[in-house]
């Protein structure tokens, strides 16, 4: 059984997101990902999906305040950035991430902390994670930054 929820950082825990994040860091998946320290995660929500009792998922992030007014937001509005959202590679595609995202969504509208729910990424695969966010999420597309080695 699937079970989502928000948890207190505990040193066990952060052994195990620091884990998760060297295997992430080993799949070469995203443009210049490293894996965690400490520091990365500490002060972070931490969401994370239990499959009968393993963790098989996490999500981090924080709220904060935007510094200057933009396109999407005034100056000064409250959003949660996802820093990340991570799920182990036997469970992907199973709508595990879907229901992490959901569950800080969902936190975050609850507790009144933020207005908005951002996120960066880069990954290699922009295809498949422009549509799970746009399109299986709902997220609006905002900006894009390209790049070309010359």
């Amino acid at each position: 059984m699937l079970s989502i929820g928000e948890e207190t950082l505990t040193e066990e825990l952060l052994s195990e997101l620091i884990r998760f994040s060297e295997d992430w860091e080993k799949e070469q998946s995203c443009h210049g990902y490293r894996k965690n320290e400490r520091a990365d995660i500490e002060g972070e929500r931490i969401f994370t999906a239990c499959q009968d009792g393993e963790r098989v998922g996490y999500l981090f992030g924080h709220t904060e305040r935007a510094k200057t007014t933009s396109s999407v937001m005034p100056e000064g509005t409250a959003y949660f950035e996802v820093e990340e959202l991570y799920v182990k590679p036997e469970f992907r595609s199973l709508g595990i991430g879907r229901r992490l995202y959901e569950a800080a969504k969902d936190a975050v509208r609850n507790d009144g902390g933020a207005e908005y729910i951002m996120l960066s990424t880069a990954t290699k695969n922009w295809k498949a994670i422009l549509h799970f966010y746009l399109d299986e999420l709902g997220m609006e597309f905002w900006s894009a930054r390209l790049f070309q080695k010359l």
